[in-house]
């Protein structure tokens, strides 16, 4: 299985305030939705928690908590360990690591690919990106977010992929 993480961070790489992004950056959220749908997504209690509308359609929702009793709606799948990972997805999937910052510290030696969405601002907050050795990646991708009404900060997509 390819395992990526896709995040967006600000400037001091801040992911998250108060349980939530601290920004809203409508074309961030186009770019999740289309790199992510179609492939498992992985995630921590609290970032599930932050859905508004529950599971995220068209994608295999799958959250880790230490907490076995949480309950978790039907076609959502709840593991203790990471290593359960592999009874539920199959071995060419990509899965997508989403957050927070607990699970991907969990998965940053297995990560294969970055989705990384970089906004030049400093919003401040309380939950920060895991440290990641990018030396051990190399760049493939860079796009210049494009501003408007609705994206008011400046922004880069980048995705990187681990060196062989």
């Amino acid at each position: 299985m390819i395992i990526s993480f896709v995040w967006a961070e600000d400037s001091k790489h801040v992911i998250g305030k108060d349980g939530k992004l601290p920004w809203k950056l409508p074309n961030d959220m186009k770019r999740f939705k289309d790199v992510t749908t179609g492939h498992p997504i992985v995630m921590g209690r609290k970032t599930y928690e932050s859905f508004p509308n529950g599971p995220l359609p068209n994608r295999l929702n799958i959250v880790l908590s230490r907490n076995r009793d949480y309950q978790v709606p039907d076609g959502v799948v709840l593991l203790a360990d990471k290593s359960q990972l592999c009874d539920y997805v199959n071995p060419d999937d990509e899965v997508m690591v989403i957050g927070g910052s607990t699970i991907f510290e969990m998965f940053k030696d297995d990560v294969d690919k970055l989705y990384l969405t970089k906004i030049d601002y400093d919003f401040g907050g309380d939950t920060f990106m895991t440290a990641i050795d990018y030396s051990k990646f190399d760049l493939i991708e860079k796009k210049e977010g494009v501003m408007d009404d609705k994206n008011i900060y400046p922004y880069t997509f980048e995705t990187l992929q681990r060196h062989n």
